[in-house]
């Protein structure tokens, strides 16, 4: 059982940044895959960034790698995901989800998942 948190939305310039963050309860912080993904109005949700437990290896969306980067500091059981150099077409509930998987895992191989916090972009 885990429980995660989101923070750290809210609304931007194109061209700005933004930091958001996940907090991480119930269980063993470190044990998990951790993963951003973000659902835009009328869109599929899309995966956007994912870490292994370690934090070694990340793994990004072609539409965000070189802008975005994906971290963890286990220690404050916390996932983070730094966005710079933002765009219209980041606009987006962003949500971060937990996966006992390793590697690289699918959407649907995510057990755990927050509620999301909002990402608006303006151009």
């Amino acid at each position: 059982q885990v429980q995660l948190v989101e923070s750290g939305g809210g609304l931007v310039q194109a061209g700005g940044s933004l930091r958001l963050s996940c907090a991480a309860s119930g269980r063993t912080f470190s044990s998990y895959t951790m993963g951003w993904f973000r659902q835009a109005p009328g869109k599929e949700r899309e995966f956007v960034a994912a870490i292994s437990w370690s934090g070694g290896s990340t793994y990004y969306a072609d539409s965000v790698k070189g802008r975005f980067t994906i971290s963890r500091d286990n220690a404050k059981n916390t996932l983070y995901l730094q966005m710079n150099s933002l765009k219209a077409e980041d606009t987006a509930v962003y949500c971060c989800a937990a996966s006992r998987k390793t590697g690289r895992p699918s959407v649907y191989e995510y057990s755990y998942w927050g509620q999301g916090t909002q990402v608006a972009v303006s151009s």
